[in-house]
């Protein structure tokens, strides 16, 4: 589950920050308020991706939606993204348990790990290497 509403998560971080430029254009709207809230929710995402397996993160995660929607009202489009995004973060937390249950069983159901055989043929003999003088190897006898 993690890595699917991670990926969401920083999908989401692009289009914040896009709509943030957007945003930005409207005469009626001042940078500095566009950019401490589009900063404050892309801050969000990438700290929310780090804190999924938390209690509470997925219900920040849902907040994080709502106000994705909500900001069509200050960038139209935001409306039909935010609620792409919000079917996207249902998504990833819906396939994700089922992933996520999935590599739980099949983790149970694997064998346990066996400690290598032991080999039953006979060992070879060592000789000890025979020595040599610089003039080439020793004759044997």
């Amino acid at each position: 589950m993690r890595t699917l509403c991670s990926s969401t998560l920083i999908g989401e971080f692009f289009v914040i920050g896009f709509a943030g430029l957007v945003a930005m254009k409207q005469p009626d709207l001042a940078m500095g308020t566009v950019w401490a809230v589009c900063g404050i929710a892309m801050a969000l995402c990438v700290l929310l991706c780090g804190v999924l397996t938390r209690p509470g993160a997925l219900a920040v995660g849902w907040a994080l939606q709502l106000g994705l929607i909500a900001s069509g009202f200050v960038v139209g489009t935001m409306f039909f993204l935010g609620v792409m995004f919000a079917a996207l973060w249902w998504a990833s937390i819906h396939y994700g348990r089922k992933v996520d249950e999935a590599r739980a069983r099949h983790a149970s159901q694997a064998p346990a790990p066996t400690a290598p055989a032991l080999s039953t043929s006979p060992a070879l003999p060592t000789s000890p290497a025979a020595p040599t003088s610089p003039s080439g190897p020793a004759p044997t006898v």
